[in-house]
């Protein structure tokens, strides 16, 4: 079969129909283990009843009218977002990328507020931030980014978690207004910043008034068990940004300001023809609500806890196992050889994984992961894990 489909993707040879909870079934019926929930996106798995009744009865009412007008459930969004992060105003998109987009033009109009001509914003070695111009130029990692040259200018990189570069950046370079972190580095291999970084972060970013973004598209709305990344270290962040899994597989995109940041964008300084429309609130505002009304955020760090503790111990020993990490239902394995070859692998397996950065296996459940789950992912992932080193020694 010819395919008119753009070939911009290496796809796996599966097609899914349907699924329920944390199973997917392709279209011959067999069942798979999500442990990938569309690359953290599925937040309440499949079919929940509560997501699909809510998304059938605003279908049946209004799905878009634009932003020309109010729009009753992203008032209700914006402020429900607000009140759980502590920042003090939204504006809604479609995606990360998106989000991110809106923050980088965000801090360079508060620059260009402040007289500089030519703001610069520090961002991270193996960050991921997106695949548009400027948001793949933020972005540090040099493969998504081959081809594409002339790359946006206006960032600076320095080594993620190490402060003394940052300091000494500031310090030369008086043309940076903001600092664009990830809680936890997912497309780089699951990277954490560490709570001492981030609040050092943030003193640095007051100390030289610059706008301290957070891009919490990965690792917000509850995967690391927590509503938000940042909330681990107790600071704000000026900009926050969302999407992945606030919708639960509706595209939406947040990004939020406070401090600094709050105020600068007026009418006509950014913009969306689908962003917040209701069906895509809608979903946001009952992904929220499930939830909290279900204690998804501390089954995320319970369930998040067996899947590590489990990999780490069934791996104890093993040679070419690096390390375990991770936060939550955010979770790595890093190996000490490439091993895209175990994705294939575990679809055959019957489980759902991925592979980042080479030679990190990548976990990122949906939300209602149950310990039983995780004992089935560990089951499966333990021994492919275990024979595909033992095959290449």
């Amino acid at each position: 079969m010819v395919s008119h489909v753009m070939n911009t993707y290496g796809r796996l040879p599966v097609a899914f129909t349907h699924g329920e909870g944390a199973g997917i079934y392709d279209e011959s019926g067999r069942r798979y283990l999500d442990a990938l929930a569309g690359i953290a996106v599925s937040t309440l798995g499949h079919a929940h009843p509560r997501l699909v009744t809510a998304l059938a009865e605003q279908a049946g009412r209004l799905l878009h009218t634009s932003n020309l007008y109010r729009i009753p459930e992203q008032e209700r969004l914006a402020e429900r977002l607000c009140a759980l992060s502590g920042m003090e105003e939204a504006f809604f998109c479609n995606s990360g990328c998106e989000a991110n987009e809106a923050a980088i033009k965000l801090a360079r109009l508060y620059g260009h507020e402040r007289g500089i001509e030519a703001p610069a914003i520090v961002v991270m070695e193996r960050a991921f931030h997106g695949r548009t111009l400027a948001t793949l130029s933020a972005t540090g990692n040099r493969k998504v980014q081959a081809g594409f040259e002339p790359l946006v200018t206006g960032f600076v990189r320095v080594p993620f978690g190490e402060l003394a570069a940052l300091r000494q950046s500031l310090e030369y370079n008086r043309n940076i207004v903001a600092v664009m972190i990830e809680i936890v580095q997912g497309e780089g291999g699951i990277y954490l910043a560490s709570p001492d970084y981030q609040r050092a972060v943030r003193e640095l970013c007051d100390r030289h008034e610059l706008l301290l973004i957070t891009d919490e598209v990965q690792c917000g709305v509850g995967r690391t068990g927590r509503w938000f990344g940042f909330q681990h270290a107790g600071v704000l962040p000026d900009v926050m940004t969302l999407a992945k899994g606030l919708g639960s597989g509706v595209p939406i995109g947040a990004c939020l300001a406070a401090g600094r940041a709050q105020g600068v964008f007026k009418p006509g300084s950014h913009g969306s023809t689908f962003g917040g429309n209701p069906l895509a609130c809608v979903a946001a505002l009952t992904t929220l609500a499930v939830i909290e009304s279900d204690a998804l955020l501390a089954n995320a760090t319970r369930v998040g806890t067996r899947i590590r503790d489990g990999l780490a111990q069934g791996l104890s020993g093993v040679a070419g196992v690096r390390e375990v990490r991770g936060l939550g239902l955010m979770v790595g394995v890093e190996l000490e050889r490439a091993c895209k070859d175990l994705v294939a692998q575990a679809l055959d397996a019957g489980l759902l994984i991925n592979v980042t950065a080479d030679n990190v296996v990548r976990l990122l459940p949906p939300l209602i992961f149950s310990e039983a789950d995780a004992d089935q992912l560990l089951s499966v992932l333990v021994p492919l894990i275990r024979d595909f080193l033992a095959k290449a020694a």
